[in-house]
């Protein structure tokens, strides 16, 4: 296939093949129609020649281009109500099943079951990186925890392999993992500083409590059952309430344990302010030495952060910029462009993202 040199002139153009990085890595793919933007980043990647195709029916070409873009960006306004619509009634539900569930009625799971089928259905709307929780409140932080986290757990799932026979279970055991938190003293669950030694060992209750109000539910399976009572081991054997290891673990357990960590760093808390997304998936994968089970964690990085070439960030030193490249070694710290300057966060250590913006 024929090349040209990278420069300006090229705006317009459409990639013919991939464009690699000296690394391997996909730069570029294969029907990309390119931008200024893209050539500064050729140009900063040192790629001097690339194949392009013809500018015939360059209109055309344009918004099929936009469709092969390396993934989805940012829905349209309109398109996102209706999920966040979908998310508000399932929120409200969930308060209300919660609620219910303290007077020692059996949980009416079945009857919850279409609220996460309708998500489900939409799932194409939730952007991980990128979804904020219509009126979300702290003192509403479990039931918006409990459906993100169910939410996640069934992406997760999905992308990790997960039989699509089971992956209803694993967003229902995502929803329900917290449910035992009900039987925990909220003073002590809404404490705005430290837990003490006592109150510490209260809150870590809430797994036994939860597998037991689970336990006689029908339309949970064994695995949605047991995610409440082990989504706090850890595959070291440190964490409870048991202090199982690994295999001892289950699959549905380990899903929710990365799904929910992830939500519950990221949101503000009574007793801790929120983190950035990346910095979040940054302490997942230092979590993934010993504690969380490293493949799913992985697999949950690559994929939230594979299509996110041009998504506007903001730094922690206060500046604006836009991803251009997302390195498969270092998937949490991207390339960002700044105004033409192209940091790479790989080696800029002190500078990490603080903030994905929505557009």
């Amino acid at each position: 296939m024929p090349t040209v040199s990278v420069s300006p002139y090229l705006v317009g153009e459409q990639l013919a093949e991939d464009v690699l990085t000296g690394q391997g890595n996909v730069l570029m793919y294969k029907g990309k129609i390119l931008t200024e933007r893209d050539i500064e980043v050729l140009q900063a990647f040192l790629v001097s020649n690339i194949p392009v195709q013809n500018r015939k029916g360059y209109q055309e070409e344009m918004k099929k281009g936009e469709e092969r873009e390396t993934g989805p960006r940012f829905f349209k306004k309109n398109e996102l109500t209706s999920f966040e619509q979908e998310y508000k009634k399932a929120v409200k539900s969930l308060k209300k099943l919660f609620a219910s569930s303290l007077g020692g009625k059996p949980i009416p799971v079945h009857d919850f079951r279409p609220y996460v089928q309708t998500l489900i259905d939409q799932i194409g709307h939730y952007n991980i990186l990128t979804f904020i929780p219509p009126d979300w409140t702290i003192e509403d932080y479990l039931f918006h925890n409990s459906i993100l986290t169910g939410l996640t757990s069934y992406q997760l799932a999905k992308w990790y392999g997960i039989s699509s026979k089971e992956l209803m279970q694993v967003a229902l055991a995502g929803v329900f993992h917290d449910i035992g938190n009900c039987k925990v003293d909220q003073g002590i669950l809404q404490k705005p500083g430290p837990l003490e030694p006592e109150e510490i060992k209260e809150v870590r209750k809430h797994t036994v409590a939860g597998y037991e109000m689970l336990r006689y539910v029908s339309s949970l399976n064994e695995g949605a059952k047991l995610a409440a009572l082990q989504h706090h081991e850890r595959e070291d054997g440190h964490g409870y309430p048991l202090g199982l290891k690994g295999k001892q673990i289950h699959i549905y357990a380990k899903i929710v344990a990365i799904a929910d960590m992830y939500h519950a760093m990221t949101s503000q808390r009574y007793h801790k302010a929120a983190c950035s997304k990346y910095m979040a998936l940054e302490s997942l994968h230092n979590e993934s030495f010993g504690k969380l089970h490293p493949a799913l964690v992985q697999t949950f990085i690559r994929k939230i952060t594979q299509f996110h070439t041009g998504t506007k960030v903001r730094l922690n030193d206060g500046r604006l910029g836009e991803i251009v490249f997302t390195d498969q070694i270092h998937p949490t710290r991207p390339w960002v462009n700044i105004r033409g300057t192209i940091i790479n966060l790989s080696i800029e250590r002190r500078i990490h993202i603080e903030e994905v913006l929505q557009t």
